[in-house]
């Protein structure tokens, strides 16, 4: 038996050929210096450096150990075993990652994050990687068996969302007589909810999921259906299509082979994995 990660970089070698082979029709594929020298120098250091805010179980968090985890960590951790290289993760907040990456301090962000026309606008994504979606977990039933959308805009309700996330955009949009909180993270936004300060937490399905499979004895629900579909991806520099294309046929691959389903079953179906966390 050949093991996961290995199994994985060899089924990825051809997507690594398909990007190279199809350079000859990418724009400055033939000889254009930014494109060509951006991959090269990637692939020349030795290391891709992934930028992410490491705080969005089962996405991709930091264990006790402080080592780096989950869905999305596995999936860069086998891109750079297909390329040669050493995965670096550099963990910045949520709200500092295109930044980063604008910036060339990083070569791609992986961080839960969803592919909107905004974000878009700034930095090229290849996915989606998964898709999800806004909902919300709250031990109140009237707030996750709702009859209608506007059943959840109460001026008697309080809201915990992330900051600078799709889902305090939702509640500030679509439930403005409500409270929003904005956290620094999830975990600041489901101890409001544990605590009484917030009727319920708005965030991504996944992390919805996550409150609830942690705090199984405080009877937390979560929507049954998501309140929007968002497809999540990896941010890549705009510039570079030589790498996003690389990327893409990666992503492809893994899909083919069946390896994104067997990520996605370990990660993202049930909690299991908490069992494992040291």
């Amino acid at each position: 038996m050949i093991p996961k990660t290995r199994r994985i970089a060899l089924a990825l070698c051809a997507a690594w050929s398909m990007a190279c082979g199809g350079a000859a029709w990418l724009p400055n594929a033939g000889g254009g210096a930014s494109d060509a020298s951006r991959l090269q120098r990637i692939l020349d250091s030795g290391e891709l450096r992934i930028a992410t805010s490491a705080d969005l179980p089962p996405l991709i968090f930091r264990d006790e150990e402080d080592a780096v985890q989950g869905y999305e960590a596995d999936l860069v951790r086998a891109l750079a075993a297909a390329m040669g290289l050493e995965p670096r993760f550099v963990v910045k907040p949520f709200q500092e990652l295109i930044g980063t990456l604008e910036a060339g301090e990083v070569d791609l962000v992986v961080a839960g994050m969803t592919m909107t026309p905004e974000r878009n606008a700034r930095v090229a994504f290849a996915g989606p990687t998964f898709i999800s979606g806004t909902s919300l977990v709250s031990a109140d039933r009237a707030l996750t068996e709702p009859a209608s959308l506007s059943d959840l805009d109460d001026e008697s309700r309080t809201y915990a969302a992330l900051a600078g996330s799709t889902s305090a955009d939702f509640v500030r949009r679509l439930l403005p007589k409500a409270t929003l909180v904005e956290t620094s993270d999830y975990a600041e936004g489901t101890a409001m909810v544990l605590s009484g300060d917030a009727d319920a937490m708005v965030a991504d399905f996944l992390a919805c999921k996550l409150a609830s499979w942690e705090h199984g004895d405080a009877d937390l629900r979560v929507l049954r259906t998501p309140l929007t579909t968002e497809p999540l991806g990896i941010a890549l520099p705009p510039d570079d299509p030589l790498l996003q294309n690389l990327v893409e046929n990666y992503l492809d691959t893994l899909e083919r082979t069946g390896e994104l389903t067997l990520l996605k079953a370990r990660w993202l179906s049930r909690g299991g994995w908490l069992q494992e966390q040291p």
